[in-house]
């Protein structure tokens, strides 16, 4: 696949955002959002969609971060 033109990026962007948005409305349930995938990764390069889906996951954890805060391991920083 070429690099995307302005309005093929345009269609990638707005068939992963419709993506996100299903999976938001399902409580990440990728089943019930089978058909806008398809459309998802027909519209976009998979290098793309392979990026894309990653941030999601990078977005997630860093909510998820942010709202329940940050629990670090409890470490030994001297030697016994």
């Amino acid at each position: 696949m070429s690099f995307p033109n302005k309005a093929q990026r345009q269609q990638c962007w707005d068939s992963r955002d419709r993506y996100w948005e299903c999976l938001d409305r399902n409580a990440d349930d990728a089943s019930k959002c089978v058909d806008v995938r398809k459309q998802y990764e027909g519209l976009c390069p998979s290098q793309w969609v392979k990026h894309f889906d990653r941030k999601r996951e990078y977005l997630q954890f860093k909510e998820k971060i942010e709202t329940e805060g940050y629990d670090p391991l409890n470490e030994q920083t001297s030697k016994s």
